[in-house]
């Protein structure tokens, strides 16, 4: 059954709409009355500031004595605005002398500048004085290192830095942290064990671009459920990784091997893998890669490939290669439609027998993704058959280009992921700019005539 916006026939996009309520002004009002937002209580408009970029919550300052020193007292301060002809030092000090709140929930602080390193530690002490929760530092430079006591806190609860710590003589201690964001570190393995040693309570580990950490040992944290890894493609970054506590896991743009020694709780996943190189892709190292992180994600219930991912799962189902079987239950597709994710996505939804919903997210060909004819250049060296190499599922979309998808075509794709699963209950397809307005309007009905040959699946589209 094709659901519209969760109720009713026919399949159609969910959109959403602003609704203002004007009233008009009764005779006999005052111009006063309009300006109703200052007479709120302080906390409130407090509250509402901090939602705001620091500077602009500043300029509220003139609007009138009332709110002259509201924005002393937010909970939070972002000075993340700082450009080469932004703010200097001098007038973060300022802004600092005037800041009046007791306690600090967020501050966000973004210094590039080199006139600002002679400031920056104090800056850093002056939020962690407030005992602040959650802490973002972009401190690109590399001559500053940060300051020890920055390394002590029982008030932090998130952590973002983007920067190369230069750690301590003594024990990190960060006993209230759960969620920690790490980027551009050259941290080792025994730094990332002295950092994770003081943090007892942590839950969530993003690591970004941290290129010399190759064997990442996450035993011995019992709580922790997140890890994301981002890699470069032409760095290492984590290359073994032993998690057997995380629930989910993220990790993408790296062709570079990753071996998931240990994913044993693993409840959903996130894979992909980029391309960003001008010669053919060495396709059998990737399969052989691919294959055996799927070996890992065999028991997990949410999973999410990308483009790439498929297509490498395409190669290695054209040359016979054996895909494991998977216990999946949502899944997840980022991918274009063509000829080249066709075979790796039937393979895949042929061997995920208790799947129950998919989700495809339909966009046009991105930069990253690998160019067609180094796949037909791999296959061509595989002594495959032009005319044989492809099926009749493919063929479907053999001439399709990203610029011309219609929506015959993604209904024959859908239809498709029908015919393939046995088990589906909810298909939900998000189109991202690749389809015209008319051609979006068609698929309603289109699909609307699939549903009637799978009366227990709910269809949803969505134009993002």
């Amino acid at each position: 059954m094709a659901d519209e916006g969760g109720n009713g026939d026919g399949a159609t996009a969910a959109r959403s709409y602003s609704h203002q309520n004007h009233t008009t002004k009764e005779a006999g009002e005052s111009s006063d009355d309009v300006d109703s937002i200052s007479f709120l209580p302080d906390e409130i408009l407090q509250s509402i500031l901090s939602y705001l970029p620091t500077q602009i919550a500043i300029k509220t300052s003139i609007l009138s004595k009332r709110w002259r020193h509201v924005w002393s007292e937010t909970p939070c301060l972002y000075l993340d605005w700082i450009t080469p002809h932004g703010p200097k030092g001098d007038i973060i000090n300022k802004i600092l002398d005037r800041y009046k709140a007791h306690k600090m929930m967020n501050f966000k602080l973004s210094a590039d500048l080199t006139d600002d390193i002679p400031y920056i530690d104090r800056w850093i002490e002056f939020a962690m004085s407030r005992n602040v929760e959650n802490m973002s530092l972009e401190v690109p430079c590399h001559n500053y290192r940060i300051p020890d006591f920055f390394y002590i806190s029982n008030s932090l609860k998130q952590l973002s830095v983007i920067c190369d710590l230069k750690l301590p003589s003594f024990s990190v201690s960060w006993t209230s942290l759960k969620i920690l964001h790490l980027k551009f570190s050259k941290l080792s393995e025994e730094c990332m064990d002295k950092i994770l040693s003081g943090c007892p309570i942590l839950e969530s580990l993003t690591l970004y671009l941290c290129e010399k950490l190759l064997v990442l040992d996450l035993s011995k944290w019992l709580r922790l459920r997140t890890l994301v890894i981002d890699r470069n493609f032409w760095l290492p970054g984590p290359t073994h990784i032993i998690a057997p506590h995380i629930h989910c896991l993220r990790l993408s743009n790296s062709m570079l091997p990753c071996n998931l020694v240990d994913v044993s709780s693993l409840k959903e996943a996130r894979i992909d893998i980029c391309f960003c190189t001008p010669e053919d892709p060495k396709a059998d190292l990737l399969q052989d890669i691919m294959l055996e992180m799927l070996k890992k994600l065999q028991h997990v219930d949410k999973l999410t490939f990308g483009e790439n991912f498929l297509t490498v799962l395409t190669l290695a189902e054209l040359r016979g290669v054996t895909i494991p079987s998977f216990k999946v239950k949502d899944l997840t597709l980022n991918t274009m439609i063509s000829q080249y994710v066709v075979p790796g996505i039937v393979r895949l939804l042929q061997n995920s027998h208790e799947l129950k919903k998919l989700t495809t997210t339909i966009h046009e060909k991105k930069l990253g993704t690998i160019p067609d004819h180094y796949i037909d250049n791999y296959l061509d060296l595989q002594s495959l058959n032009p005319d044989q190499r492809w099926n009749l599922e493919a063929r479907i979309f053999e001439n399709l280009k990203h610029w011309s998808v219609k929506s015959r075509q993604v209904a024959s794709f859908m239809e498709l992921m029908f015919e393939k699963t046995k088990t589906l209950e909810k298909i939900v397809v998000l189109f991202y700019s690749c389809l015209q307005d008319q051609t979006f309007e068609e698929l309603p009905e289109m699909v609307s005539m699939l549903a009637d040959k799978n009366i227990n699946v709910s269809i949803k589209l969505y134009r993002v």
